[in-house]
């Protein structure tokens, strides 16, 4: 009874809108682990409204009175975030006119939010970890060690354990940040709270323009709630702010509504019984099939030059051209499958020639071309279909030497 009740006081005093078991039971865990000094990692994807719970540790803590500082990680230039976070001495390099303190400094007693953590450099982990473990750290060009205590909570749209498989981020600083886990559902996991959410906006575009206030009629509502909100509650908001300031009918119906919702392919790690996609939706499951076999395609490669090895090794070169060994033919992919036939027909994927080797840094640069091509260049609507950051986007354009001519 108790929970409730502090979760209710919650929602009113910053504006949580929603009743879901999944929100509560996140709302939950940041209420008990507010008063303890544990450092906090909070997982969601974009659009969740994970920067609140940041805050709610922040303000139900024993460091409530002291600074809380809010960091975008990954908005600052991978050159001058050390700087940013730590500090710097005069003359560390060009520009620094003047000693400077940095977030952690600043922040002493109080709490820094790091938004966006998994784009840290590695550089910067190092240091961030040794602030975690011990409480110190160095100002860039400086060797005093100076002292701080500072409870971090941090937060993240990647999947960590995929970027430590990759090297991109160190796996005991994982640890570190993830002492305690907080999950925010996506909006589509929170079906109960969208029509909540919805009415919410129109009231507060209503009162800010000084007109009535739109509803939905009951087509329209389950319209809503059944849509794959891949924004999440911020693409919510821009719906229910554009529909209130262009439709003249303060009653939306179903027809009217299905104009202000783009069409969306859910992403490949949201195809789970709990992902939100549709049971039989052909359209979805053509676009997940050919993400899969563009990704596999290097793998095929390697196969088709296992193959061509094989056959030149045999006796009889012409029988084994018609057909391919028998370890062989149970790795390739079978294309008799009616969705693999309807992939071939519809999207003209050509064999490409038996030598031809083709690499990860290859798809990885194809399918980057091809985001950029499908949103005339513009780097922002790309990273977000690519489920990456911008900064990530423009590394990897550079790394795979990606130009305009190529768009």
């Amino acid at each position: 009874m108790t929970d409730n009740i502090d979760i209710t006081t919650v929602k009113q005093r910053f504006g949580i809108i929603g009743n879901s078991e999944l929100l509560n039971r996140a709302l939950s865990v940041a209420l008990r682990v507010a008063p303890t000094d544990l450092s906090v990692l909070v997982v969601g994807e974009s659009g969740v409204g994970k920067e609140f719970f940041p805050q709610i540790i922040h303000a139900y803590s024993a460091r409530k009175h002291a600074k809380y500082i809010a960091v975008n990680c990954g908005a600052i230039p991978e050159g001058t975030i050390d700087s940013e976070l730590f500090g710097h001495e005069k003359g560390a390099f060009t520009g620094a006119t003047d000693a400077r303190k940095g977030y952690f400094e600043e922040a002493d007693g109080g709490t820094i939010f790091l938004d966006e953590v998994g784009e840290l450099p590695l550089s910067t982990q190092v240091r961030l970890l040794r602030v975690l473990q011990s409480g110190e750290f160095l100002r860039v060009g400086s060797a005093k060690v100076q002292k701080t205590d500072v409870r971090v909570v941090a937060a993240t749209n990647n999947d960590l354990l995929k970027s430590i498989e990759t090297g991109r981020f160190r796996e005991d600083l994982y640890y570190r940040l993830n002492t305690v886990p907080i999950a925010v559902p996506a909006l589509r996991d929170r079906p109960e709270d969208i029509p909540l959410l919805f009415r919410k906006f129109a009231s507060d575009v209503a009162v800010q323009y000084h007109m009535p206030a739109i509803s939905l009629d009951e087509g329209a509502r389950q319209l809503l709630q059944n849509y794959y909100w891949r924004g999440n509650i911020r693409q919510l908001k821009n719906v229910a702010e554009q529909i209130s300031a262009l439709e003249q009918s303060r009653v939306i119906t179903a027809e009217v509504l299905s104009g202000y919702l783009t069409p969306v392919q859910p992403s490949p790690a949201a195809m789970t019984p709990t992902g939100g996609a549709a049971a039989g939706d052909m359209a979805t499951e053509r676009e997940l099939l050919y993400k899969v076999l563009f990704d596999m395609r290097s793998d095929i490669n390697d196969l088709k030059r296992m193959l061509a090895d094989l056959m030149q090794g045999t006796a009889h070169r012409a029988s084994a051209s018609a057909q391919p060994p028998h370890e062989v033919v149970g790795l390739l992919p079978s294309m008799s499958h009616p969705a693999a036939v309807d992939y071939a027909e519809s999207e003209e994927v050509t064999e490409e020639p038996v030598h031809t080797e083709r690499t990860k840094a290859d798809v990885q640069r194809e399918l980057i071309i091809r985001a950029l091509r499908n949103n005339n260049g513009r780097r922002r609507d790309a990273a977000r279909e690519l489920f990456m950051s911008e900064r990530t986007l423009y590394r990897r354009i550079k790394e795979l030497g990606i130009t305009d001519d190529d768009i």
